[in-house]
């Protein structure tokens, strides 16, 4: 479910442009952006192998899982080829490589259910609300562990070390609340696919976290 993603080889391969050093890094991000598209599609590959003998109903667990996660998964997409394109640390844009790719293959996996389904991209509920108190969990519209609006302005603006660290940062917490939002679906959820695929998000999320961490750690940032 994972694409491949791309490696600071591809930058070493790229070719240069005299007189602009960004030149090899921005070939590399247009090869991940091609690499996150080619996620998207396997992704949506992936999701028409889920059986539809049962479809779970527009206010299922599931339903609003797949909803919720596509708009959280969305965030780390950005953050992640922000990461790839920015990143001072070879570490921080391979890590951001991977998350933008893997998470954009999970979020063409989640739309085909809910076409499958016979379901619209958004609902009728508001964020949360298929996980038990998973509506107090939303503040100021933004579910566990999204960056604000400012937060992700100063990402944007941010260069180097701080830069490096500020991503860091702010996709730890990402994930941290991915993860609990894939233990409400682990918890509230019946059909046999979706809880296959939240298994396996939840251990790639958690892995993604160990890494997150000790690069953190190596340059010298804290939570």
């Amino acid at each position: 479910m994972t694409a491949p993603a791309t490696t600071d080889a591809d930058l070493d391969t790229a070719p240069t442009t005299a007189g602009t050093g960004r030149a090899p890094a921005r070939y590399g991000l247009l090869a991940l952006t091609a690499a996150v598209v080619v996620g998207l599609l396997l992704g949506y590959a992936g999701g028409l192998l889920t059986p539809t003998f049962t479809r779970p109903g527009d206010n299922s667990a599931e339903a609003g899982f797949a909803r919720d996660m596509t708009t959280h998964h969305a965030q780390a997409v950005e953050m992640g080829l922000m990461a790839f394109d920015q990143g001072a640390d070879p570490e921080v844009r391979q890590i951001g490589g991977d998350i933008a790719t893997g998470q954009q293959g999970e979020i063409g996996t989640m739309q085909t259910w809910l076409r499958s389904w016979k379901l619209d991209p958004t609902g009728t509920q508001p964020p949360m609300a298929w996980m038990p108190g998973g509506t107090d969990l939303v503040k100021d519209g933004l579910m566990p562990g999204m960056a604000t609006p400012d937060e992700m302005a100063k990402l944007r603006a941010a260069e180097g070390r701080e830069f490096d660290v500020l991503f860091l940062q702010l996709m730890i917490r990402h994930h941290l609340g991915g993860v609990h939002m894939i233990e409400g679906i682990l918890d509230e959820g019946h059909d046999d696919d979706v809880l296959a695929v939240a298994q396996v998000m939840k251990n790639t999320q958690q892995t993604d976290l160990t890494n997150l961490q000790a690069a953190l750690k190596r340059l010298g940032g804290t939570l």
